[in-house]
């Protein structure tokens, strides 16, 4: 049976009856909404609905865009991600849409359902340990963002990338590669997932802010210890990701991600402290990662970026899932403070 969340005439943002490519609230609405359309081509597939009984496609065709391809795990054949076309409908002014992507390619989170809660635990797990980019789902997705920058030429400037919870994961392995290589693709990365102990949480300021810095010493501490040969090339790999600046939406509620509002702040504090050389090379590392580096591992913490834009809804929620779930995002009326971050 069908969930009441799949149907967009009930969840979706229907108050949306009129897009500007200017405004952030649409451009962050119409992401999220894509990124809800590839939950439901998964569901459709699982509950076999097929043709008119499809639940999922008005999720992108309200906005103009096509369904282009879907991106299939090669492991338990879920669809994890969907390549979207945008559309230009006659009647709509050319002038209006200069903001406005060709492409966006959108991954979902994890589905605890049967078909697929096996697969999806197992990356999930694999985050955590820094190794999602060893797995064959995220070959795919690299690969298919590679292939699309690729197809269209340029910079990506036209391009989206879009995910939620493990999507997002999925996402910045994918917006970091391309990084790499000089191309930075706009990003919209819905409860990021942060592999790190949930300090944010912790109701006490001095508590959060002590813990914080005997984490970047230790850390700082043995980054050098470990890597002082690579020390120089490893920051300046770090530094050429800082031109890429994703928007990032945390829940300071959903522990899966809010450590993102603390990571980013922790820089300012240290430098007001003038320990912003040890948080320059804190910042880059995590323990988890170095500790798997020493035992000979390939280890890649996806979380740890230079630049940001980081977007907090402050809005009360009910429960975990509420603050973790994609819907809040097209909301109106949040309570959201935004704030760039510059590495």
């Amino acid at each position: 049976m069908a969930s009441e969340k799949d149907y967009f005439h009930l969840s979706g943002p229907l108050h949306l009856t009129y897009v500007n490519w200017d405004y952030a609230y649409h451009r962050k609405s119409i992401a999220a909404s894509l990124v809800q359309g590839v939950y439901v081509l998964e569901k459709d597939r699982q509950e076999r609905r097929k043709g008119p009984e499809s639940l999922a496609f008005p999720w992108w065709t309200f906005f103009h865009f096509q369904l282009v391809q879907t991106l299939v795990d090669d492991v338990d054949n879920s669809i994890f991600g969907a390549i979207y076309e945008f559309k230009l409908p006659p009647a709509m002014c050319h002038d209006a849409l200069h903001r406005s992507p060709r492409y966006v390619i959108a991954f979902r989170g994890t589905i605890t359902k049967a078909d697929t809660v096996s697969r999806d635990v197992e990356l999930d797990l694999k985050f955590l340990k820094n190794g999602l980019h060893r797995c064959s789902r995220s070959e795919i997705a690299v690969k298919a963002v590679s292939n699309t920058v690729a197809s269209v030429g340029g910079n990506g400037s036209d391009i989206w990338l879009a995910g939620h919870s493990l999507g997002s994961g999925m996402a910045l392995l994918a917006g970091k590669a391309m990084a790499k290589k000089g191309i930075f693709i706009e990003s919209f990365l819905f409860n990021p997932p942060f592999a790190s102990a949930p300090i944010e949480r912790i109701k006490s300021k001095k508590t959060k802010h002590r813990l914080r810095i005997a984490s970047s010493v230790i850390t700082a501490g043995l980054a050098i210890a470990m890597h002082s040969d690579k020390k120089s090339s490893s920051c300046d790999s770090f530094a050429a990701l800082s031109a890429w600046i994703p928007c990032l939406f945390v829940n300071p509620s959903d522990y899966i991600c809010s450590e993102y509002v603390g990571y980013f702040e922790h820089r300012r504090k240290m430098e007001e402290i003038g320990a912003g050389s040890i948080e320059k090379l804190a910042t880059q590392n995590s323990l988890g990662s170095l500790m798997m580096s020493a035992f000979g591992k390939d280890s890649e913490p996806l979380h740890l970026i230079p630049s940001a834009i980081l977007t907090v809804n402050f809005s009360p929620t009910q429960s975990f899932k509420e603050a973790h779930g994609i819907h809040q995002w097209w909301k109106p009326d949040l309570h959201l403070e935004s704030k760039l971050h510059k590495y």
